[in-house]
């Protein structure tokens, strides 16, 4: 089934309902919504896009996001969602890999393509003339037909693909009604994190149930404007970053504002201080609901609900905060040793997952496929345990991944930026643990006649600005164990001995 069939069905019952907001200001009710989604499609097969064909979106979040999104799935095609904090030749690479047959881009992200790339690129002017345009029916999709092509990175740093299909994201939503909370006409999906990662996966659902969109004019995550948004507009969905829960708390206590406009938060993306979280159920209530997942199984693996964020009574509330929940209805979840094989509860080992909502694989990469999905299971690379009621807690990570802001950073991509200076040898990158970000980015960096300030400009003309390193240190040599690999362990040592 194609999931544009929901917005058609939306538009056709309750097509005055408001739809999609800039700020305050309705541009769109479900009606004009569907209307300018199915002229996108018309727009897109009349330039030769097919069904199956990839169409990219390399946009910052505006309420045209949606009508592009849809647009390219009535047409039958797949949408390839780009972080738009992404430098443009980082997307240059996606777009070749996936062989994007055309990309949506918003002013700004736009001009930064156009020299590098053939891929024709559609701009809001383009995107405006084709939703006045004719519209087109639906075309039909399978359930397992590719829906939307995300791009997460490897140890290695180079981006794969996965591939998520139609079936994997009706699933997820309906997962979301069953798992995560409810959602009414009423309601309003409020998007500050980026709309090509989780919290535009959100919108499905909240299009399902014929609920409100509000994009905030800054197009990201602003503390004054939210609580302005949830004071005018609520109630209010939203996805954050554990940083951000810790951001908007401070916010709100410094404002006297307890924020009644917000109904629910969902977090996840990086690991939550438990004093955060209770410090921000304490003041906001309960309106904190945790989930856990992956690219590779779309926000769907665990949940621990808003009422068990807020319970107090419970004597293993403690534990259970510091969890992330239990497994959602859609998958199972497992815990196992280095070969696979099931531990017992309490026993630490790789989290494993299968289910409906698990990826096929990663787009044109088997041998990434086969290491990845083992008898079945997605081994997602992160350590864990299970208690005996369920309850799944993250221990540690196996990759390397720096996660900064809800973000991953793969610290290989950063070090192969650093490489490419002349005067540096050798870098090694760590995460630091950081209040406000999760964690930062530091260098490690053996080099000769180089300061911060030219590896900081060497670095920002490859790579965004949100990967960029926040502290460089400059050492004579790094560890090293017998076999020449560096010790990222002893790195961390430093750190904590630095900041101690």
């Amino acid at each position: 089934m194609n999931l544009a069939l929901w917005l058609e069905r939306v538009a056709a019952v309750a097509g005055e309902r408001p739809a999609l907001f800039r700020g305050e200001t309705c541009v769109a009710d479900y009606a004009a919504f569907q209307r300018a989604a199915a002229g996108v499609a018309e727009g897109l097969s009349a330039r030769g896009i097919a069904p199956g064909d990839r169409v990219a979106l390399f946009m910052k979040n505006v309420p045209d996001y949606l009508i592009a999104l849809y647009g390219i799935w009535i047409a039958g095609a797949a949408a390839v969602p780009i972080n738009a904090k992404l430098h443009p030749r980082e997307a240059q690479v996606i777009l070749q890999d996936t062989q994007a047959r055309a990309v949506f881009a918003t002013d700004g992200l736009a001009e930064g393509l156009a020299d590098i790339v053939d891929t024709p690129i559609f701009g809001m002017d383009t995107l405006f003339e084709m939703a006045a345009g004719e519209p087109r029916e639906i075309a039909p999709r399978a359930a397992d037909d590719l829906a939307w092509l995300f791009f997460t990175s490897g140890t290695t740093g180079r981006p794969k693909g996965v591939i998520i299909t139609h079936g994997m994201l009706s699933t997820m939503s309906l997962s979301y009604l069953a798992d995560v909370d409810e959602v009414s006409p009423e309601d309003g999906a409020y998007y500050m994190a980026p709309m090509s990662h989780g919290a535009g996966l959100y919108a499905l659902v909240h299009v399902l149930k014929g609920a409100r969109h509000i994009c905030p004019p800054s197009g990201g995550f602003d503390t004054g404007e939210l609580l302005a948004a949830a004071r005018a507009q609520g109630p209010l969905h939203m996805f954050m970053a554990p940083t951000m829960v810790r951001r908007i708390t401070d916010a709100a206590k410094a404002a006297g504002d307890r924020a009644q406009g917000i109904k629910t938060v969902v977090y996840g993306g990086g690991p939550m201080y438990v004093s955060d979280i209770e410090e921000a159920v304490d003041w906001f209530g309960p309106k904190f609901v945790q989930i856990y997942g992956q690219g590779e199984c779309p926000m769907s693996i665990s949940a621990l609900s808003r009422a068990e964020v807020a319970d107090r009574v419970h004597p293993d509330w403690h534990d259970r905060l510091a969890s992330v929940g239990r497994a959602q209805s859609v998958v199972e979840v497992a815990i196992g040793d280095a070969e696979g094989n099931p531990v017992a509860p309490g026993d630490v080992g790789e989290i494993m997952v299968r289910g409906h909502t698990v990826m096929p694989g990663y787009w044109q990469n088997p041998e990434a496929t086969a290491k990845t999905i083992q008898n079945g299971w997605l081994m997602t690379g992160d350590m864990g345990f299970l208690d005996t009621h369920g309850y799944l807690t993250l221990r540690d990570r196996s990759k390397d991944v720096i996660i900064s802001g809800g973000t991953n950073v793969y610290p290989r991509e950063v070090e192969e930026a650093l490489l490419t200076h002349p005067e540096v040898r050798e870098v090694s990158v760590v995460g630091r643990p950081s209040a406000e970000w999760g964690e930062d980015i530091v260098a490690f960096v053996v080099a000769d006649g180089v300061d911060e300030a030219a590896l900081d400009a060497h670095v920002l003309a490859q790579i965004a600005r949100f990967k960029r390193p926040k502290a460089y240190f400059f050492t004579d040599e790094l560890p090293k164990n017998n076999y020449g690999k560096v010790l990222k362990t002893e790195l961390r040592e430093r750190l904590k001995e630095m900041d101690a």
